[in-house]
């Protein structure tokens, strides 16, 4: 019966996490829920309760599967150059893998900040004991321009993650074909790499 149960449960989850990614916790229902997961609603009421109860758990799920790399390069003991970097190249793989992983969770936290925004409160400070720390003193020691990571953050993750919410309208605005459009998003990823590295180290672009 346990194994039964948790196979159900993980059904259901999985169901759930495909329809809440399509549609968002306003356009789904538990009958969208229930037919995905090829279930009857009381059953699925069963194991969940209610729509709003499932939407948190799978809202946690993707906000840890979202952070989980991104909080690991933060703890790295390497430079802070090499952390941007590192941090573009992994959001930019996220977004290849998930495209609509970040819209939903940036319209998620909009639709219910007050609900959903303690689930940042871990990213939150390590990025602020890692990432400010380490910012501060490349600046104190002259190494790097004076830029908050309140700034830095969306100037990194804003200029990448456009071009991948943004992805059908490039497509047609260019006409441009699936590899057409991957060769575009790494071409654009390295930009963005080349500008915030050479506009931060002030150092390294000195002769």
């Amino acid at each position: 019966m346990t194994c039964i149960t948790q196979s159900s449960e993980e059904k259901i989850k999985e169901a759930a996490k495909s329809v809440f990614l399509k549609k968002g916790y306003a356009g789904t229902t538990a009958r969208d829920i229930a037919e995905a997961a090829s279930m009857n609603i009381a059953l699925t009421n069963y194991y969940f309760r209610s729509k709003e109860k499932l939407f948190f758990e799978i809202f946690r799920d993707l906000f840890s599967y979202y952070c989980k790399n991104t909080l690991k390069i933060f703890e790295k003991p390497i430079s802070i150059r090499e952390k941007l970097i590192e941090l573009i190249e992994e959001d930019f793989q996220m977004m290849k893998k998930e495209p609509s992983l970040v819209l939903f969770l940036m319209t998620e936290i909009h639709r219910d900040p007050e609900r959903l925004l303690p689930e940042l409160s871990r990213f939150k400070e390590l990025l602020h004991v890692t990432l400010s720390n380490q910012i501060e003193e490349e600046i104190i020691n002259g190494r790097m321009r004076n830029i908050s990571v309140e700034h830095l953050m969306p100037l990194i993750m804003g200029s990448l993650q456009f071009v991948f919410v943004g992805k059908n309208m490039n497509m047609k605005m260019y006409n441009a074909s699936e590899d057409e459009f991957n060769t575009f998003a790494e071409n654009h990823k390295n930009l963005i790499i080349s500008m915030i590295t050479e506009y931060l180290f002030i150092s390294e672009t000195v002769s």
